[in-house]
């Protein structure tokens, strides 16, 4: 037998870890018993401070803050990347960046040769759904969800389309449905002149009829809303692009309109993730089911907001678009009633490609070879990974930037040619004092990994690095 490779090693050991821990609470990894149902709901643009449990004191989060309160709290998951399209695609195929398919927001589809979660799950038996918005596909192209392992969809496919909360269409699987009572702008692309349905809304109610649907079996469901991003043309055009249907419990405070917005979206979307709970504990599968909630990257400042208004970056350096820590790192609740212990805050740290050989571990299916991910199902249950590789990501717009995570350490490479800097989390955690000049020893580990970290791709050829 051919010896084990370092990553095969590490991942024998911790499925047997894994399979330890399910056995010991009802379930079996290789699949005998019921297998658990999967729900990732992902927030669109909602920062690391923008929850109550996460430190935020205006914004009004009761139903995460109990949902927190009733599971595991992580406070260094990390998003795919700092935009929507290629944090999408490392959440769906388990790979970071520097090997996915789509490392930008580039109108680049999955090809059939990629593996998404919702396939592997789908093969372990499991009904799979994808209700809001998608990004990795257009019409027609074999990225649509009903071609990468989805049975059900419904929502937006263009991450642009999905800018408007008031949509005059959505999709149904590969059809287009028109929503009556939204009507388009005369004069603005992207912008609803008469309002009416909610595309939020509409995308839960969705959801909820997949989870009575699919009760009596497995299911995986993913939530992609869309909020709290702002409508960009709605904002450009008319000044305020926070749309929500009211102003909630911040209608008559002295703020500007769109802070107004972003507090309610952020409020409605709690409202929201309560009645997924809500509809699990009356169907009585709430035991049978593991529902984790995240964000796509962070806060953004598009659609009139300004991020240090309700400091939604909490401790973190940057927003939107950063490879410091304020635009990946995000926001994980995992809550699963008499399997995850209560009232649990976790340092672990991990990852968007993290989440693919989690859920085939939870499935008792194997995951594709070559992962960039490990599973963390340990972690679920209070355990803490021994060894896990470093976290690294890419971003291409405005120059090429690239970011690790080994360890304590956080490295951010600004651009080529330019020195990289290093910060000690454990110590800084938002990344204000630069000792890459303290630790050359270290720069050097770092710069060695982010030199095999990445294959070629054709749409982000990236840059080479510069060695000051």
């Amino acid at each position: 037998m051919a010896a084990l490779t370092r990553r095969e090693l590490l991942g024998t050991a911790l499925g047997a870890a894994a399979a330890a821990v399910l056995g010991a609470r009802g379930f079996a990894a290789g699949g005998a018993g019921r297998k658990p149902n999967i729900i990732f709901i992902l927030a669109d643009d909602l920062g690391y401070g923008d929850l109550g449990c996460y430190g935020q004191e205006v914004i009004q989060t009761p139903r995460l803050d109990a949902m927190a309160a009733e599971g595991v709290r992580f406070t260094d998951c990390y998003a795919g990347s700092t935009v929507c399209a290629p944090s999408r695609c490392s959440l769906m195929t388990g790979l970071h960046t520097g090997h996915a398919r789509v490392r930008g927001n580039a109108l680049v589809p999955l090809e059939p040769e990629d593996t998404t979660v919702a396939e592997v799950l789908r093969g372990a038996g499991y009904a799979t759904g994808l209700m809001g918005k998608w990004g990795l596909g257009e019409p027609d192209t074999a990225g649509v969800p009903n071609r990468q392992g989805f049975d059900e969809f419904f929502g937006y496919l263009n991450q642009k389309h999905a800018h408007n909360h008031y949509p005059d269409y959505l999709w149904e699987n590969e059809t287009r449905v028109e929503i009556p009572g939204n009507v388009p702008h005369e004069k603005f692309d992207g912008v609803s002149e008469v309002r009416t349905v909610y595309a939020a809304d509409l995308i839960t109610e969705k959801a909820l009829g997949f989870i009575e649907r699919h009760r009596e079996h497995p299911f995986f469901l993913y939530l992609a809303h869309i909020v709290p991003h702002a409508n960009n043309e709605r904002g450009a055009a008319l000044g305020d692009g926070m749309e929500v249907p009211d102003y909630g419990p911040y209608k008559d405070r002295e703020w500007p309109d769109p802070e107004k917005g972003h507090a309610a979206m952020i409020t409605r979307l709690d409202a929201q993730v309560g009645q997924v709970l809500d509809k699990l504990r009356e169907l009585g599968i709430e035991k049978d089911t593991l529902v984790l909630f995240t964000s796509d990257n962070g806060v953004h400042k598009e659609g009139g907001i300004k991020p240090d208004f309700f400091k939604s970056s909490g401790p973190l350096r940057g927003i939107k678009r950063s490879m410091h820590d304020g635009g990946i790192r995000v926001p994980m609740i995992a809550w699963w009633p008499e399997r995850i212990a209560p009232g649990q805050t976790s340092g672990q740290v991990w990852a968007f490609w993290d989440f693919l050989p989690t859920a085939a571990e939870l499935a008792g299916a194997p995951a594709p070879a070559g992962l960039d991910g490990v599973s963390v199902v340990p972690a679920l249950f209070g355990e803490t990974l021994k060894e896990r590789p470093p976290l690294y990501w890419e971003f291409h717009e405005g120059g090429y930037f690239r970011a690790v995570r080994m360890g304590g350490w956080k490295a951010v490479s600004p651009d080529p040619g330019e020195p990289l800097e290093l910060y000690d989390l454990a110590e800084d955690m938002g990344e204000e004092r630069n000792i890459a000049g303290e630790h050359p020893e270290i720069v050097r580990e770092i710069e060695a990994f982010m030199a095999t970290a990445r294959t070629p791709s054709e749409h982000w050829p990236g840059k080479p690095r510069k060695t000051p």
